[in-house]
């Protein structure tokens, strides 16, 4: 069996309109990209389902009005088919905290996104809350990772407290940078207690030759979950990173499809199993 014909699952995307100051307006323009343009970018790389958060309750950088996004997120995907909602925790409102009681109750909502880095605090500091109301639902958690606030190792004494909270490490390989360390995420995995932490490969660093197949040795590939971060990056592309790994079909199969399957179950949207 051809890999690309597996109908894949995105556990970490976006959509909206991407802002960074100091970046050439064209460059945010590029990092950019509606629901309708993510769907059919999905659609292209053969993705049967998307699980987005909406830029709009991240960014600008510390000034993101969360609650807004989340409501308009809760809207976009209702009205969209092919995508599934992430609703953000951002402990500076908490206002946040509330929608997370309503919209997880909602069909469209699977999880929690939290953010440390684009709201601008220490995982190490608010953890403890974030991961409190995490476990009131048994939730997942998608947390970005790889950067001073959001060290992979600083949410595993969280990950180990909270046992009924699974937890998803975005970004494989993202270690601060280009000159950083690509294993913190694997590293952090390995050193948790409850087996409740898991990975995605929504890095630009994931392309680097070896990095997906050395995780797979690792803490193998039930660990690890297909995420494009797209619209920041190509669909297709990070798709055809995991298709044309040096893998097992079996190893890309659960990458693509089989663990999103097992993690998020009936939540997901129709369609052939995997």
């Amino acid at each position: 069996m051809d890999p690309r014909d597996i109908q894949a699952i995105d556990v970490h995307a976006h959509y909206g309109v991407y802002f960074r100051e100091k970046a050439p307006p064209i460059a945010n323009e590029f990092a950019s990209g509606d629901a309708a343009t993510v769907v059919a970018r999905a659609t292209q790389a053969n993705i049967r389902t998307t699980i987005v958060s909406p830029l709009s309750g991240l960014l600008p950088r510390g000034g993101a009005d969360s609650v807004a996004g989340n409501v308009e997120a809760a809207r976009v995907v209702a009205e969209t088919e092919g995508l599934l909602q992430w609703v953000i925790a951002n402990p500076w409102q908490p206002e946040t905290f509330e929608q997370v009681d309503e919209m997880l109750a909602q069909p469209q909502c699977v999880g929690i996104k939290i953010h440390p880095e684009e709201h601008a605090y220490a995982i190490a500091e608010h953890g403890d809350a974030l991961f409190a109301l995490a476990a009131k639902y048994s939730a997942i958690v998608l947390a970005h990772s790889g950067d001073p606030c959001s060290l992979p190792s600083d949410f595993v004494p969280f990950a180990d407290a909270y046992p009924e909270v699974r937890l998803i490490l975005a970004h494989l390989g993202n270690g601060g940078g280009a000159a950083g360390d690509p294993t913190l995420q694997v590293r952090a995995i390995q050193s948790c207690k409850r087996g409740n932490v898991f990975v995605d490969t929504s890095s630009a660093r994931s392309i680097m030759p070896g990095l997906v197949e050395w995780a797979v040795r690792e803490i193998r590939s039930e660990r690890i979950l297909l995420g494009t971060d797209t619209p920041l990056y190509s669909t297709a592309m990070q798709r055809a990173r995991i298709d044309s790994a040096d893998l097992d079909l079996e190893d890309k199969r659960r990458i693509l499809c089989e663990n999103a399957e097992r993690m998020f179950g009936t939540v997901l949207s129709a369609g052939t199993k995997c």
